[in-house]
C-alpha cells in the first residue's frame, strides 16, 4: 500500500511550477516599468520575482511587457444583452444561462481579467460557476459573487418587472426583493445561504429595467442600514448601483463600499465619497453601449431607449470629475451589459476620461484588489501573491489600446492561454 502511495505522488505531484522571464514588467506599487524581471511560481502563488540573469525559464516573454492579472469589479456572466434580451427572459431556461456562463467566463478569462466580481446574476447561475472554475472543470476568472441583486418591489433589480402579475407574484426576499427592515436582514441571510460572497443592491432606478424613473432613490435609510448591519455580521462588503444624487447620498452614509456607475454625482457626493472612503466603478463601457443602442429604433422597448440616451452620455464627465477630485476608483464594465470579451476596452475610455494609463492599469490591479478586500492576494506581481498575470505586446503606459488585445495569460501560475 506504501509503495503505491508512494508511485502515486510521483505519477501526480502536488506541486506546479512555472519560471518566466518578462522582458519588461509593471510594478503596480512604483509604478514603474522595470525591464529583465525573472519570476517563478509555485502551486497557485509567485515564489520569486527577482533581476533576470540567464536563469533557465518555461515561459519566454522576454519581448513582452507583463502586468498582474486584471480584475474587472462589475460583471454580469449569466447573461448577455442583445434586442432579444427582454423576450428571452420567457424563454431561456435555467439550464441555458448556465451553459452560456461557461462561455462569457472563458471569453472573460482570455480577455486578461483573471478576476472578478458578479454583479447581479439569475438563478445563483455565478455561485454554481464559481465552483466549476474553483474545481478546474472549466476555465474561468476567480469569481466573487453577489448572486442575486437585492431591490425593492418596482426597482431595479425586481424580476418581475415587465412580466404580467400572474406570471411573477411577489418574488419576495429569497428572489431578492424586499420591502421592510425585516425583509431586508432576510434577504442577506439568503444570499449567505446561497453562497454569495458580497451584497449587491441597486440604490437608484436603472438604465435596462423596464420602470419609468433610471435615477430615482428605491430603499429607505433603515432599510439600507438594515442591509449593511447585517451583511457586516456575515462578513459581506456591499456594493450599490446608483445613478441617482439622493440614492447614492443615502447609500454612502449607509456604509456601502463602492457605488457603481455614478451618473449624476455631484461636490456634495463626491466630498462624502472621500469622507467614507467609498470606491466608485466607473463602467464607462456600459454607458457608451446603451447611448449607441438607444439610436437604434426598435432595439430597447420605449421606457428603457428613454432612459439609455438620457443617462448613457452622462457616465463619463462624472467619472472625470470624481477621479480629479481624488475619489478611490476600481476598475468595472458592466459586462453582461456590454459584450464579455471586451471589458479591456474600459481602460481606453477611462484614459480618454482623463485619467492616465497608470492609473487606469492601477485600478483594475491594486484598487480592484484593495476594495474586494484581497489586496494580501491580487493587484501585483510579488512573492506570496496568487500567481495572476498577463502579457502584452506594447508598452501600455505609452499604448493604452494594447489592453484589448493580451497575448498571454496565466491564473494561479497555469498558462491558460498563449
Amino acid at each position: 500500500m506504501k509503495i503505491l502511495l508512494l508511485l502515486l505522488t510521483l505519477i501526480s505531484p502536488l506541486s506546479h511550477a512555472l519560471s518566466i522571464h518578462c522582458g519588461n514588467m509593471l510594478d503596480t506599487n512604483s509604478g514603474e516599468m522595470l525591464s529583465g524581471i525573472y519570476i517563478e511560481s509555485e502551486n497557485n502563488t509567485f515564489t520569486k520575482v527577482e533581476k533576470f540573469t540567464n536563469q533557465k525559464v518555461d515561459l519566454d516573454l522576454s519581448n513582452k511587457y507583463c502586468l498582474p492579472g486584471l480584475i474587472d469589479m462589475h460583471t454580469h456572466l449569466s447573461f448577455e444583452y442583445s434586442k432579444q434580451s427582454y423576450a428571452n427572459k420567457f424563454q431561456i431556461n435555467e439550464a441555458d444561462y448556465a451553459l452560456m456562463s461557461t462561455q462569457f467566463a472563458k471569453r472573460t478569462l482570455q480577455s486578461g481579467f483573471t478576476t472578478v466580481r458578479d454583479l447581479g446574476d439569475v438563478y445563483n447561475v455565478t455561485i454554481a460557476l464559481k465552483k466549476a472554475i474553483n474545481k478546474g472543470n472549466i476555465q474561468g476568472p476567480r469569481i466573487f459573487t453577489a448572486g442575486k441583486s437585492i431591490a425593492t418591489t418596482g426597482g431595479h433589480a425586481d424580476p418581475s418587472n415587465g412580466y404580467r402579475n400572474n406570471l411573477f407574484p411577489n418574488p419576495g426576499p429569497k428572489n431578492g426583493v424586499i420591502n421592510g427592515v425585516a425583509e431586508a436582514a432576510q434577504a442577506v441571510r439568503q444570499r449567505y445561504q446561497d453562497g454569495a460572497d458580497l451584497i449587491k443592491i441597486t440604490a437608484t432606478g436603472g438604465v435596462l429595467s423596464q420602470a419609468s424613473s433610471g435615477d430615482n432613490a428605491q430603499f429607505n435609510m433603515d432599510e439600507l442600514k438594515s442591509i449593511i448591519q447585517t451583511a457586516n455580521d456575515y462578513g459581506f462588503k456591499v456594493t450599490a448601483h446608483a445613478h441617482g444624487k439622493e440614492g447614492m447620498k443615502r447609500a454612502i452614509i449607509a456604509g456601502v463600499a463602492s457605488i457603481e456607475h455614478g451618473t449624476y454625482l455631484d461636490h456634495e457626493i463626491i466630498k462624502l465619497m472621500k469622507k467614507h472612503g467609498t470606491y466608485l466603478v466607473p463602467t464607462l463601457i456600459a454607458g457608451d453601449w446603451v447611448t449607441e443602442k438607444s439610436k437604434i429604433k426598435g432595439f430597447f422597448p420605449a421606457v428603457v431607449a428613454k432612459k439609455a440616451a438620457t443617462i448613457g452620455p452622462i457616465i463619463a464627465r462624472s467619472f472625470e470629475k470624481a477621479h480629479k477630485a481624488g475619489v478611490n476608483i476600481a476598475f468595472g464594465t458592466d459586462s453582461g451589459v456590454s459584450a464579455h470579451g471586451d471589458n479591456g476596452q474600459e481602460f481606453r475610455l477611462m484614459v480618454k476620461a482623463g485619467m492616465s494609463p497608470l492609473k487606469a492599469l492601477q485600478a483594475a490591479t491594486l484598487g480592484a484588489a484593495k476594495l474586494l478586500g484581497q489586496e494580501i492576494n491580487l493587484g501585483s506581481i510579488e512573492s506570496g501573491k496568487f500567481a495572476d498575470l498577463v502579457a502584452v505586446s506594447k508598452n501600455p503606459l505609452e499604448h493604452i489600446d494594447t489592453m484589448e488585445k493580451i497575448d498571454v495569460v496565466i491564473k494561479s501560475g497555469k498558462v491558460e492561454f498563449k
